[in-house]
C-alpha cells in the first residue's frame, strides 16, 4: 500500500513511530510534514495530504493531531476523501470494510502506540467489502 502521512504539532512526536509501523507492515510511506514540533495549523496539512491521496489512485493517508477530530473534519471537506477517526482496531477495520475510508485519523493525546499499532494493522489487513456498502458510500459523495 502507498501511504501519505501528515501531522500538526500535537501529533508530531509519534509520526516517526507510525511511519515505522506502516513500513513494517510492508507499506511505502511519504512524510508530508511538518518537520518540527513548532505550532502549525492542522487544516494546512490535512488539505495537503488529501490532495495527494486524491491525485494518486489507490493511495491512503494518515493524519494525526491531538484528538484526530480537526484533521478528520478538514480532510472530509475534499470530495472523494473519506477520513475516518479511529480509536481502536475495530473502528479501523470497519472504516475500511464498510466505508471504503481512504484516510485514517487518530489523536496522539487519545491513543497510545500499542493501540496505534493495532489500528494500523487492522487498517492494512482490511479491504472494502463493496456490495450493499458500495451503495452507501455512493450516498456519501452525493452533493
Amino acid at each position: 500500500m502507498r501511504f501519505y502521512i501528515a501531522t500538526d504539532h500535537a501529533g508530531f512526536a509519534i509520526k516517526d513511530d507510525v511511519i515505522k509501523i506502516l513500513e513494517s507492515l510492508g507499506n511505502e510511506v511519504t512524510d508530508l510534514g511538518p518537520d518540527s514540533s513548532n505550532r502549525v495549523d492542522y487544516p494546512d496539512f490535512a488539505h495537503k495530504l488529501s490532495r495527494r491521496v486524491l491525485e494518486e489512485e489507490g493511495s491512503f493517508g494518515v493524519l494525526i493531531c491531538g484528538t484526530g477530530i480537526g484533521m478528520s473534519l478538514s480532510a472530509n471537506k475534499h470530495k472523494g476523501i473519506r477520513a475516518a477517526l479511529c480509536h481502536d482496531a475495530y473502528t479501523a477495520q470497519m472504516a475500511r470494510e464498510h466505508n471504503d475510508a481512504n484516510v485514517l485519523c487518530f489523536g496522539q493525546r487519545v491513543v497510545g502506540l500499542g493501540v496505534i499499532e493495532s489500528i494500523c494493522k487492522a487498517w492494512c489487513e482490511s479491504e472494502f467489502q463493496g456490495g450493499r456498502h458500495a451503495d452507501r458510500v455512493k450516498k456519501i459523495e452525493t452533493d
